[in-house]
Order: structure tokens, then C-alpha cells, then sequence
């Protein structure tokens, strides 16, 4: 019993990383209607900035804090000096564009770093209730995930801003007529989306010590990405739930030796079922194109 409550508590834990970075995958997509490929070199980009600012001040809360910012710059530069020319482009172009940011912010990072992973460990310790004995920062990766999709849900619902992004979401051209300027809506955007991509490079390196590398954002960005599109792409109670659904399959088929070797097969195997039963995903909406 133990061991399948810590073993879900771990997959929670894993789900809510998978969630923060599908939310960028998910609001970029809803608002902006293109797939940004490069959101998981983002993560990436957060780590390195950890790594510099936690070897010379040995602060963990100020290598997170400058790590977000980073991570925000990278990605409101992105917006505006790769994706914003492109706003009126075919989908394909701006597809192929995502794809070489991508390739060139992972460059930027071999040329500066290398290849080699580096090692930065960030201990905050276990908590041990009798027999149970659960990390410290699983447990607040899952708490900090928690308290992450309830702020940005009331964000989205509640302030200004976020109804603007419902509806410049919703309609580009009539949230334009209305006064909403949808340039500065969508820079936000991104601004949100890549601060949840340095949390996330941050749990990461939480439960990995030795991971910051130039690849370090790829796989989470494609599990991420496929947890976006489980839960229903453009729709971000769809981005959490995939994320904590793909976490927790994850966890517990590496948990059982038989079913390890093919924890990736079985979760784009659900994808797969899960985009023919629901092409949209588990919540998401099919909308009706007006001619």
C-alpha cells in the first residue's frame, strides 16, 4: 500500500511538470494558433541559467527567479523577432520556423556549453512518517504544479488580461475591433509559457541532478506536448489533465519491471487510441470553421 501511494505521489509529481510545460504548448496553440517546437529548448535555456546562477551565488531562490526571467526574455525575443513576422504566413512556414528556433537555441547552447551533462543537485531532504518515506521535493514539485494551474486558471478568468487572451483566442480579428491588441495579448502569452517552462526545467533538475545539458528540454517538451494534445490541445484544464494523466501512467509502468522497457510505447500508444476514439482529446472542443 506504501509503496503504490508513494509510487502515485511520484506520478502526480512527474504530471504536474508535464502539465506546466504543456501549458505554454497549449495557451501558445489556443492563442496564437501555431505549435511552438522550440517551448521545450526553453526549458533548456532555464536550466543553464540555473546552473550559472546557483554555482556562483549558491542561492537556490535567486537562480529560480533569474532562470524565470531568462526564460521570459528568450521567449518574448522569440515572439517578436521570429514568429511576429510570420503572423500572416501559411501554417507550414511558421511550423518550419518554430522547428529552427529550436535547433538554434540547442547550437547556441552546445557552442557555449558543450555536449556533456552537468551536474547540479539541489537537495531539500525527505520527510519519513513511520515506514513512508517521501522527497521533500516531489512533494513540493507537486503542491508548487498545484498552486501553478489554480493561479493561472483564475488568471485567465478573472483579470483583464486573461479575457482579453479568451478572446483574442476565441476571434483574432473581432478582439482587434473591440481595442484588444492582440500583438501585446499574444507576448504575453509567451511570457507565461516560458516562465512555466523554467519551473519546470527547475523540478526537473529537482529529480534529475544530472541533466542540464543542450537536449535536456527535448523529451520532456515531446511528452509535454503529448499530454497537450491528450487532454485536448488549446484547452488548458486539457493541458492538466493530460499532463497528470501522462505522468501517472508513466510512473507506475516504470514501477513494474516488465512494463519499464516500453513506458514510451505504451504512452504514445494512448495518444494514438486517444486521437482516434477523440481526435480533439479528452476535453477538447471541436469548432465549426465560419465561411
Amino acid at each position: 500500500m506504501l509503496d503504490f501511494l508513494t509510487t502515485l505521489i511520484n506520478g502526480l509529481s512527474l504530471g504536474g511538470v508535464y502539465a506546466m510545460i504543456a501549458l505554454g504548448y497549449t495557451m501558445v496553440y489556443g492563442i496564437a494558433k501555431m505549435l511552438n517546437f522550440a517551448h521545450g529548448d526553453i526549458i533548456m535555456v532555464g536550466g543553464f541559467a540555473l546552473l550559472i546562477v546557483c554555482n556562483a551565488t549558491g542561492i537556490t531562490s535567486v537562480s529560480l527567479i533569474v532562470a524565470v526571467v531568462v526564460c521570459m526574455a528568450v521567449g518574448i525575443l522569440t515572439e517578436i523577432l521570429a514568429y511576429r513576422p510570420l503572423r500572416g504566413a501559411s501554417p507550414l512556414a511558421v511550423l518550419i520556423t518554430a522547428i529552427g528556433v529550436s535547433y538554434l537555441l540547442r547550437s547556441i547552447a552546445q557552442l557555449a556549453f558543450g555536449t556533456e551533462a552537468k551536474y547540479l543537485e539541489i537537495n531539500m531532504g525527505t520527510i519519513a512518517i513511520g515506514s513512508f518515506r517521501l522527497s521533500v521535493g516531489t512533494l513540493v514539485t507537486l503542491l508548487s504544479a498545484s498552486l501553478v494551474m489554480v493561479l493561472l486558471t483564475l488568471f485567465i478568468n478573472k483579470t483583464r488580461t486573461g479575457k482579453a487572451m479568451l478572446a483574442v483566442s476565441e476571434d483574432k480579428d473581432a478582439a482587434q475591433l473591440m481595442g484588444i491588441n492582440s500583438n501585446r495579448i499574444i507576448m504575453i502569452t509567451f511570457a507565461i509559457g516560458s516562465a512555466l517552462a523554467a519551473l519546470a526545467g527547475f523540478f526537473i533538475i529537482l529529480k534529475n541532478p544530472f541533466s542540464v545539458n543542450n537536449t535536456m528540454g527535448a523529451m520532456p517538451g515531446i511528452m509535454a506536448f503529448t499530454a497537450a494534445v491528450i487532454g485536448g490541445i488549446g484547452s488548458i484544464p486539457g493541458a492538466m489533465l493530460g499532463g497528470l494523466a501522462l505522468g501517472i501512467i508513466e510512473t507506475f509502468s516504470n514501477s513494474v519491471p516488465a512494463l519499464n522497457p516500453y513506458t514510451v510505447a505504451i504512452e504514445f500508444a494512448l495518444l494514438i487510441v486517444i486521437l482516434i476514439v477523440k481526435p480533439t482529446g479528452l476535453i477538447g472542443k471541436k469548432k465549426r470553421e465560419k465561411v
